[in-house]
């Protein structure tokens, strides 16, 4: 669905005064920059859903994150601001030369000591984590491919504990969820994915919200994980 014009120039207009209110440091903004120059995709996060993300995991007292989308490390620098020095964002990335850019991003940025980025296929680097009997996540943020987001949901409600977050970006897809035939292999797996999410043992509370602004319109999907040892 496209905003009117005039309304989605309101949308992006409130976005911008919100970054005045709060303020907005510059070390985020050179970021989007060098992941400009390096011909990345400008689909990172807005500044306010950077700002959600920090608060999340500030009022959680997080200190193992994961994220699955690394992309330029703008998401990465929310999350790893919120942290605690010994805390640690482990971020999980395919493409080589995006994660390349964000550990030169994270690092100019003075959080390259609490990120891990793995390279590779997702599904590849999550077995792994499972595998290994890693210490369980206190939040996962999962922004990357949207087919894939259900397998996703599954493998991080395995590498969770009881009361971690999962929080989930672009599922709502322009207001294109409620059209359950379109020919759309991401859409599909967004409609899975929030189905699951509603439905799934493992996860108590859930919701998702409805976002506008900047990137135009789209949601966050939240839930809690109540008993990871649960399966669908």
């Amino acid at each position: 669905m496209e905003l009117d014009p005039e309304i989605a120039d309101r949308f992006a207009a409130v976005d911008d005064h919100l970054d005045t209110v709060f303020g907005l440091d510059h070390a985020y903004s050179e970021v989007l920059r060098r992941s400009d120059e390096a011909m990345l995709p400008t689909i990172a996060v807005s500044s306010s859903v950077g700002r959600l993300l920090q608060v999340l995991v500030a009022a959680m007292g997080a200190r193992r994150v994961l994220e699955i989308g690394t992309l330029g490390g703008y998401s990465t620098l929310w999350l790893a601001r919120a942290l605690p020095k010994d805390g640690q964002v482990v971020s999980l990335e395919f493409n080589p030369h995006h994660a390349d850019v964000a550990r030169a991003n994270l690092a100019s940025a003075g959080v390259g000591g609490r990120v891990e980025i793995r390279v590779g296929d997702a599904h590849a680097s999550l077995a792994a984590l499972i595998e290994r009997d890693v210490a369980p996540f206190d939040l996962a943020f999962i922004d990357a491919d949207k087919e894939s987001y259900p397998e996703y949901l599954d493998a991080v409600v395995a590498l969770s504990r009881p009361g971690s977050l999962i929080v989930a970006d672009n599922v709502v897809r322009g207001g294109r969820i409620i059209e359950r035939h379109r020919d759309d292999e991401m859409l599909q797996g967004i409609r899975v994915f929030n189905e699951a999410l509603a439905e799934h043992p493992a996860i108590g509370p859930a919701s998702i919200m409805q976002i506008v602004g900047h990137k135009g319109y789209d949601g966050l999907a939240f839930g809690v994980v109540t008993d990871p040892s649960a399966r669908r």
